[in-house]
């Protein structure tokens, strides 16, 4: 399970896999991305962070507030090829991302600002071991009426583990069969799943692979 105390003294070359050496960030490199992500803030405004994924359910930070809302421009897809985490080098499975298109509904995350770089620094180790996302400010909608500068990890499409193949038909039985230390690739499927429902959200773009991945379970019992 992916805790705050795991991301805490996780060492990234081990915690999460047998990461690729030349995949793998070092620390100062994500303090670089880091410095230069937030010396785009805009307008010195409050720093969101927007969850379409296992943020959602397991955000592991510290906040002071939390809204639900709506990203326009991006969809949800599992367009990362996954090696580590819940998956291997020899039985991949497929991460979340955001590719552009459409909209995603999620929850946003603000951060206080006297705790800003702490955690910021905590969720750059999360997302950015291998520098697989470009994080960047996105406007979005809260369900509250107010619009804010997020910050949202949005694939990477040069980078090596990017897959543009998200039909249903082809990851599902790769999601189906992956596993790694955090647990299974299904599971995480699954977990985003409810994690909508519970919210009231639902996309239509996960139907097809869901029931896919069940399938594909289902055969294999």
């Amino acid at each position: 399970m992916l805790t705050r105390d795991f991301l805490l003294k996780a060492d990234c070359r081990t915690a999460f896999g047998d990461i690729e050496e030349t995949l793998l960030w070092s620390a100062e490199q994500r303090a670089a991305s880091l410095a230069a992500t937030l010396a785009c803030r805009p307008d010195n405004s409050p720093v969101w962070i927007f969850g379409y994924g296992s943020l959602i359910w397991n955000p592991a930070l510290e906040f002071v507030e939390s809204a639900t809302g709506t990203l326009p421009g991006w969809h949800r897809a599992f367009c990362l090829r996954l090696t580590v985490g819940r998956g291997t080098v020899h039985q991949p499975g497929r991460m979340l991302a955001l590719k552009e298109g459409g909209r995603t509904t999620g929850v946003a995350y603000r951060l206080a600002e006297e705790t800003l770089e702490q955690e910021l620094t905590l969720l750059w180790k999360r997302e950015m071991v291998t520098g697989c996302y470009l994080p960047r400010w996105c406007p979005l909608a809260l369900d509250d009426g107010r619009t804010v500068s997020a910050l949202v990890f949005i694939m990477d499409p040069r980078h090596p583990l990017y897959e543009p193949d998200t039909q249903a038909p082809h990851i599902a039985p790769l999601i189906a069969a992956a596993s790694g230390p955090l647990g299974t690739n299904a599971q995480y499927l699954f977990s985003l799943e409810q994690a909508l429902l519970s919210l009231g959200m639902r996309d239509d773009g996960l139907v097809d692979l869901l029931d896919a991945v069940r399938r594909c379970q289902g055969n294999a019992s």
